[in-house]
C-alpha cells in the first residue's frame, strides 16, 4: 500500500464523516422547527378548549335563567 491510497481513503472518510455530520445537523433543525409548530398548535387547541367550556357553562346559566322566566 502506497502513501497515495491512504491519502485517498483518509479524505474520503474525512468526507463522509462531514457530510453524515452536515446531514444531521439539518435534520435535528427540522425536527426542533416542527417540535416548536407543535407546541404552538397545541396551546391554541388548549386555549380554544378553555373558551369552549367557558361557553358551555354560560350556556348552561343563560337556559337556567330562561327556565325561570318562561
Amino acid at each position: 500500500m502506497n502513501w497515495e491510497t491512504v491519502l485517498a481513503a483518509a479524505v474520503t472518510a474525512l468526507c463522509a464523516l462531514l457530510g453524515t455530520y452536515l446531514s444531521n445537523r439539518k435534520q435535528t433543525a427540522i425536527m426542533e422547527f416542527r417540535l416548536k409548530m407543535l407546541e404552538e398548535k397545541v396551546g391554541r387547541h388548549n386555549g380554544l378548549e378553555g373558551r369552549t367550556i367557558a361557553l358551555e357553562t354560560e350556556m348552561k346559566d343563560i337556559k337556567a335563567q330562561l327556565a325561570h322566566v318562561g
